[in-house]
């Protein structure tokens, strides 16, 4: 049975969402027990009877908080976040789920548990909706900054085995994220990653492709370097979430906007569920050695209970493997 780490601690509103996502999730999966690492008294509180023997409680005193520096948990090994990490380091857990302190989690599991042979760099992917009934897998949204071509190489291969492994697509297309389609466009890194991608023959690679078409689904995975990648996920919420305050303004305007809403509610409760961050849970950071899922800081239970979903499934597969496996065939380029 899959056991997986839970930082009961690291989110906005304390540890009740967490455990009320980890309920959930316990409730429609009998695969998995997990431990919950946090302050013990206070969780003792949040979790019934009936899940007690399939929830152990990692008592740690410590939480890392967003106002701290990534680098101060290196130093506090009692923090909730550095004992969860820790967890899958010995072997006692086989993923960890945290809504903490997101520069923390990245730094404690590439420092901690390590890196997949052959990665420079660990990634952090997300998911981005379409206009179709699927969604893009957009890497790095914002683990590195600055990357070379032979970063967005080997971000292209970690996306493409997640995308086969995890989210069970078919031969997964590539893109390289640029100003234009053309191999001329875009700056000396992505010409070179373009370069790289093309001589390694690397299976269904698109060549270039523009910011509108993550939301077409023309590619399956898109890459790109972190700093444009977290431009692009703030830039996507803030939209989703003006549209939706346009929505709401102008259709309280009249009798028949508001009638007509009516009529639309089915449309309108398909299209939160396909922006809602909630559904997709987290995004995980691709490159380590075992499944390490990054919850957003104000996650409800629902992403809670979506982000160890996507935990169960990463810790299931040949994920790091895979990655390692195709990477070396490719060491030569």
């Amino acid at each position: 049975m899959l056991k997986i780490a839970i930082d009961a601690m690291g989110g906005d509103f304390g540890p009740e969402p967490i455990i009320d996502g980890l309920i959930a999730a316990l409730r429609i999966n009998t695969a998995f027990s997990a431990i919950a690492v946090g302050k013990k008294d206070e969780l003792l509180k949040l979790i019934p009877n009936e899940y007690l023997k399939r929830i152990e409680i990692h008592d740690c005193d410590d939480v890392i908080s967003m106002q701290d520096h990534a680098t101060d948990a290196l130093k506090r090994k009692d923090s909730s976040i550095y004992q969860a990490i820790e967890l899958v380091k010995t072997g006692l857990a086989d993923a960890v789920v945290s809504a903490g302190h997101s520069g923390a989690s990245m730094s404690l599991a590439t420092l901690r548990i390590g890196r997949i042979k052959g990665v420079t760099r660990p990634a952090i992917a997300t998911l981005m909706p379409t206009s179709e009934n699927q969604n893009t897998l957009v890497l790095d949204v914002g683990a590195n900054v600055d990357c070379d071509e032979k970063n967005l190489f080997e971000f292209a291969v970690m996306g493409q085995i997640y995308a086969q492994d995890v989210l069970k697509l078919d031969e997964p297309i590539i893109g390289l994220l640029s100003n234009g389609e053309e191999e001329s466009k875009g700056n000396e890194v992505t010409r070179a990653a373009h370069e790289l991608l093309t001589n390694s023959q690397i299976k269904n690679f698109a060549g270039n492709v523009e910011g509108s078409d993550i939301f077409k689904g023309t590619v399956d995975v898109v890459v790109c370097d972190g700093f444009i990648g977290n431009i692009l996920l703030k830039t996507a919420e803030g939209v989703a979430d003006t549209i939706g305050q346009i929505l709401k303004k102008n259709l309280k305007r009249s009798l028949i906007s508001i009638a007509g809403a009516v009529l639309m509610r089915k449309v309108f409760k398909s299209l939160k569920v396909r922006v809602d961050y909630a559904e997709y849970g987290g995004a995980p950071l691709l490159g380590v050695k075992a499944p390490v899922i990054i919850a957003h800081g104000k996650s409800n239970p629902k992403a809670i209970k979506n982000a160890i979903n996507q935990a169960i499934s990463a810790a299931s597969s040949r994920l790091e493997q895979d990655i390692e496996d195709k990477l070396a065939k490719y060491r030569n380029f």
